[in-house]
């Protein structure tokens, strides 16, 4: 239980988790990072590269939904690690079947069992991050959030200097899932067992795997699951649709040079990261309801005066707000969704898979209505949606004691 943790067992506990955020960001921004050199080595073109990213999607998907069954089934603990190894070998067989066999089928093999098992692992490593913060008793969400931001320059940078080095596929993903065990194996021996995560202990009766199921899909019945699943919705169409649109925004929209699209999308993360590292004390300080709203207007405002801007300077201006704007609103949700720590992992995984899914699935949306009525016009949505999250951020407010489950 939390209470008993020691100062060392705690601090390794977040350490594991900090690792862990890292780790994913990285794996896929290594992914990311490769496309190119992995599309060269099958021989296949563009239509080809998409039919094989959407088995990625699609499975991806899956491991965010199913990640309430597999927490009822293995727990956090092990969930973390069996997820995390899959993600290992994943990303193992997408450089053997690219580089090596140059077969389409093992590498959609190998992206399948990438997109379940990293789908599963970012509700869970949610789970575990909103635990260590109703532990820690203040907002240090948004960190965790900044450490996968990190670990996706790490690979970025990492997957940039092998193409210039001429490192092939198959080689730098078998560092990257070695890199992946190593995290999985040290990092989950630090974390805690927790019955609020569900991991099974020594001396407690095993709840039935109905009994399990139950308490996992309970928070899908709430109706505040779904008021906060709008305020992360709208902010992760927010923070999706800038990672995959925004640099062509400014391009096609903006009629500026690649370089300019690229500083343009750095601008936004730059924003939105250093809000995540810095905005903690500001929560603790005024509250999620006010830091949620003020925040959703930035948002709507920075993306209208992107798409509205006259000039580069305040197209920039507009990225950053939107960064800014977009920070806050994915991370808080799911500290919300943890008030009851009774209730956290069902709550969160049910928050956190409602976010997933938009972040996935919001950016190709953008994509086909783009193509009816233009990029720039298309991105009013996200401050349609931006606004919605501002309306509903109420739901964010902190549970009163009386509205939690009693602790036996």
């Amino acid at each position: 239980m939390d209470s008993a943790l020691t100062r060392s067992q705690f601090v390794r506990w977040r350490a594991a988790i900090f690792a862990i955020f890292l780790v994913s960001g990285m794996t896929m921004a290594t992914w990311a990072s490769r496309v190119p050199a992995i599309k060269q080595d099958l021989g296949i073109d563009k239509a080809q590269l998409g039919i094989v990213l959407l088995g990625m999607g699609i499975s991806s998907i899956v491991g965010i939904s199913t990640s309430p069954a597999v927490l009822a089934r293995t727990g956090g603990r092990r969930g973390m690690l069996v997820t995390l190894l899959a993600t290992a070998a994943g990303t193992a067989l997408i450089g053997v079947g690219a580089e090596v066999l140059h077969a389409v089928p093992v590498v959609v093999v190998g992206l399948v069992l990438f997109g379940l098992g990293g789908g599963s692992l970012d509700v869970m490593m949610n789970v575990e991050a909103t635990a260590i913060e109703q532990h820690a008793g203040r907002t240090i969400l948004p960190v965790f959030h900044a450490f996968f931001s990190f670990g996706t320059v790490i690979g970025a940078g990492l997957g940039g200097g092998a193409a210039l080095l001429g490192i092939g596929v198959g080689p730098h993903t078998a560092v990257v899932a070695v890199v992946i065990v190593v995290v999985a194996v040290v990092g989950v021996a630090n974390v805690p067992r927790r019955e609020e995560t569900l991991d099974p202990t020594v001396d407690a009766p095993k709840p039935s795997w109905s009994e399990r199921m139950h308490t996992a899909l309970a928070a899908w019945r709430e109706p505040r699951t779904y008021a906060l699943g709008v305020v992360m919705l709208g902010m992760s169409f927010a923070e999706g649709g800038a990672n995959d649109w925004l640099a062509l925004g400014v391009v096609e929209g903006h009629g500026a040079q690649d370089a300019v699209g690229a500083a343009g999308l750095a601008t936004f993360s730059v924003a939105m990261t250093l809000v995540r590292l810095f905005g903690g004390p500001l929560v603790d300080r005024f509250g999620r309801v006010i830091v949620l709203r003020i925040l959703a207007i930035t948002a709507a405002g920075g993306i209208l005066l992107f798409i509205l801007a006259p000039s580069l300077p305040l197209m920039f201006a507009g990225a950053a707000l939107w960064g800014i704007g977009a920070s806050l609103g994915f991370p808080l949700g799911m500290s919300a969704a943890a008030d009851d720590p009774a209730k956290a992992a069902a709550r969160v995984s049910a928050a956190a898979t409602i976010g997933y899914i938009a972040f996935l699935g919001g950016p190709p949306i953008l994509g086909v209505i783009s193509n009816h009525v233009g990029l720039l016009n298309t991105l009013f949505i996200l401050v349609v949606l931006a606004a919605l999250s501002g309306l509903f951020s109420g739901a964010a407010r902190p549970l009163r004691e009386d509205e939690k489950v009693p602790v036996a």
